[in-house]
């Protein structure tokens, strides 16, 4: 499981031009020519998700797909929902304890993230239009909390991929991805 630029042990460099457009999708495929996959699934979480469905996009050919704690307006309306994140970003320590901005603030801590590049990488972002969507031809399972309305609706998502799964597991956005569901949902799917 690779770190994201600009989250973890990857890089986060501080010049804009570490972050040209589509950034983690071209981090992605870089990888994928790395260790010479031909045979793979592709699979993320929250942006790890939105970076999935920006690599199915723009061709890459996994076996199968999971895209986890992402809904469909995460991925066609990306931009705004970056918006968000860089209120927080733009704004740390001023957030009251246990509001969303508080709640997100304090996963991008965990993260080991640094906001200066957490700031730049917003700027990649793109937004994913929906005939991109509904032309992704392979499965893919979409998985989320069943409190998890955080990037949009994953009923939706399902329902515009034409070969999709659904399945939902226990908590919100930020809990569900620390709970065994989620990861047995994710193994289930891989092992039928």
């Amino acid at each position: 499981m690779p770190d994201l630029r600009a989250h973890g042990s990857s890089a986060k460099p501080h010049d804009p031009a570490a972050y040209p457009t589509d950034v983690l999708a071209g981090d992605g495929f870089a990888l994928i020519r790395h260790l010479d996959l031909t045979d793979y699934d592709l699979g993320g979480y929250s942006l790890g998700g939105r970076t999935t469905v920006r690599m199915l996009e723009r061709g890459a050919t996994p076996r199968r797909a999971i895209v986890a704690g992402m809904g469909y307006s995460g991925l066609t309306r990306a931009t705004a929902r970056s918006a968000h994140f860089a209120h927080i970003l733009d704004n740390l320590g001023s957030f009251e304890k246990f509001t969303p901005e508080w709640n997100a603030e304090a996963f991008l801590k965990t993260t080991r993230g640094d906001p200066v590049a957490l700031r730049l990488l917003l700027d990649s972002f793109v937004d994913t239009p929906p005939d991109a969507i509904a032309a992704i031809d392979i499965p893919v399972l979409v998985v989320s909390g069943d409190e998890d309305e955080d990037n949009g609706s994953v009923d939706e998502l399902a329902g515009a991929l034409p070969h999709a799964t659904l399945a939902r597991t226990p908590g919100g956005h930020m809990s569900a991805v620390t709970k065994p569901e989620l990861g047995e949902a994710i193994a289930n799917y891989l092992a039928a």
